[in-house]
């Protein structure tokens, strides 16, 4: 995991903890000032809440204290491997993309991470600057060049 996504996940176990279980239980105890708890729709959504909450929290403290941070500014090279920023071309409408292959807990292909895990990710690892690849996607199989790559 790269260390921008590991801060990440530490800031939303804290935040979790520290805003989401507090406000989460204040809204339990509310929801049982309104009486019946079998017939209340607040405090069954609540604890619902309660259950995501919880739920995330365990998981992220049982993950975090197993990441291995990779420190991507201290890479160098021409081959795309993990942490790398890829600028590629489509080769059949010429739109260029620029990504970040990052670990699956951290992908957000809206901004430009893509797991490492994704059919892309898989076809560029191990591939060059100039380098033709073609990937197999769930949308059918796509072509791009390699513009650049980088270790910001």
């Amino acid at each position: 995991m790269t260390a921008e996504g590991f801060h990440r996940l530490q800031n939303e176990l804290q935040h979790l903890k520290l805003v989401e279980r507090p406000s989460i239980i204040q809204a339990i105890s509310e929801a049982r000032l309104h009486g019946d708890l079998s017939e209340n729709a607040e405090y069954h959504t609540a604890r619902e809440r309660q259950g995501f909450i919880e739920g995330r929290i365990a998981e992220l403290e049982n993950k975090l204290p197993r990441v291995e941070v990779i420190q991507v500014s201290k890479l160098t090279g021409h081959r795309i491997v993990f942490g790398a920023t890829v600028t590629l071309v489509d080769v059949d409408n010429n739109r260029e993309s620029v990504y970040q292959i990052v670990g699956d807990d951290e992908s957000n292909i809206d901004q430009g991470l893509l797991a490492i895990s994704a059919p892309l990710a898989r076809g560029l690892i191990g591939k060059s600057e100039g380098d033709d690849v073609e990937v197999v996607t769930p949308n059918g199989s796509k072509a791009y060049e390699i513009l650049k790559v980088e270790f910001k």
